[in-house]
């Protein structure tokens, strides 16, 4: 197995994916199919499952021996090594069929012999996870909107200081996310016209509460995609769609919390 990246941004691309993966789950389990990587799973309480698909050509190199190459490794100390790139670094990710328990990630400069600069090499244990991959079925869903990830990043990181729960009610007028707590109540009105995009069902009124912990986790950066997509409907896990560009995506699912 050898996989490389060379472009810059699908290098911060990377590094930001594996940001958010660790929050979400101390274990990765990483499917190395002969079209994609696929990376899915779940945090430890089940409020949440990410879905991550990187098609063959989002990558620079991708090569798979084998049919398909399943691995699994602690994402924290995987997410600290490919932190450590510099910006003039490409990323290369070499699993030896003679020594598969254990996962090289070298850090080549694109100029040899540049004086000062150093290339790095790493080797990280696997360990072994067993997860099975769940079949993820498609939904209509009743409001869908967009927003700039850079907009929706401040907003929910604000929200964080005044709750632990956020209320979103879609409307065909417009958004709005509230929360509230010891340290008082935030609402935040989002016109129609300021989204990327937007539908509703015709008459439809959306008021569903989500844990904002968990939202944060999944909304932790911006560098992911320029808009960040959310679907939602009264009877399903909320969907927030992060687009990496070349047919490549990062879906989280979430369930909301249930009136008490």
């Amino acid at each position: 197995m050898n996989i490389y990246i060379n472009d810059k941004k699908k290098k911060e691309t990377f590094v930001s994916l594996f940001q958010v993966l660790k929050n979400c789950s101390s274990i990765i389990s990483c499917n190395f199919e002969k079209e994609f990587l696929h990376i899915q799973g779940m945090d430890k309480s089940h409020i949440c499952l990410f879905d991550v698909k990187l098609k063959n050509n989002w990558f620079n190199n991708y090569e798979i021996n084998e049919q398909s190459k399943k691995v699994s490794f602690d994402s924290n100390v995987f997410h600290s090594i490919i932190s450590s790139k510099s910006d003039n670094q490409d990323l290369l990710i070499k699993l030896d069929n003679d020594n598969d328990d254990t996962l090289h990630i070298n850090f080549i400069h694109q100029e040899s012999n540049k004086k000062g600069e150093f290339n790095k090499f790493f080797k990280m244990p696997l360990t072994n996870y067993e997860y099975e991959e769940l079949s993820i079925p498609s939904v209509d869903y009743d409001a869908e909107f967009s927003l700039s990830s850079k907009q929706i990043t401040d907003i929910f990181s604000q929200l964080s200081n005044f709750g632990n729960d956020i209320i979103i009610k879609c409307s065909e007028q417009d958004i709005s996310l509230t929360t509230n707590g010891i340290n008082g109540e935030m609402r935040v009105d989002i016109p129609i016209d300021d989204l990327s995009s937007y539908s509703i069902v015709e008459e439809e009124e959306i008021i569903l509460t989500y844990s904002l912990l968990y939202i944060n986790k999944m909304c932790i950066t911006n560098k992911l995609s320029t808009d960040v997509d959310f679907s939602l409907s009264n009877n399903c896990p909320m969907k927030i769609n992060y687009s990496l560009g070349d047919d490549s995506l990062m879906v989280f699912y979430m369930a909301p919390k249930m009136n008490e």
